[in-house]
């Protein structure tokens, strides 16, 4: 059986994430992982799960309180240069797939990574723009 977005039930949920407030319980910070509503997207650029189409994301820029650089986490497993494992948790920071994202997509904080492991993962993104 062949699977279908669901785009229509995205599109709904995506209206509701645009008309709120950005909170400023919200003190989103370099270095942490939210759960954030990353929606349906196209091809091969990762997808939000489960009611509120969220995947865990990692803060890789902060611009304002608004607006930030953040990678989306997998648990799929791939050896190449676009997959960075996390020592904390195990899963893996998606480096291609790099993004810039609203605030009001972020759901909840689940945790802060080490500096040391941070500075690993902005090595291997410039790696990426010789």
């Amino acid at each position: 059986m062949e699977y279908k977005k669901d785009f229509d039930t995205w599109n709904k949920k995506k209206k509701e994430i645009d008309s709120k407030n950005v909170s400023n319980d919200h003190f989103v910070n370099e270095r942490e992982i939210w759960w954030g509503s990353l929606g349906l997207n196209i091809g091969f650029e990762q997808d939000g799960k489960n009611d509120n189409f969220e995947r865990p994301l990692l803060v890789i820029k902060k611009f304002n309180k608004e607006i930030v650089w953040v990678i989306p986490l997998t648990t799929v497993a791939k050896n190449n240069k676009f997959h960075y494992k996390l020592k904390s948790s195990g899963s893996f920071v998606i480096l291609s797939q790099i993004r810039l994202v609203s605030t009001k997509r972020f759901i909840r904080r689940a945790e802060r990574i080490a500096e040391s492991e941070f500075a690993k993962i902005i090595s291997k993104i410039k790696e990426l723009f010789p």
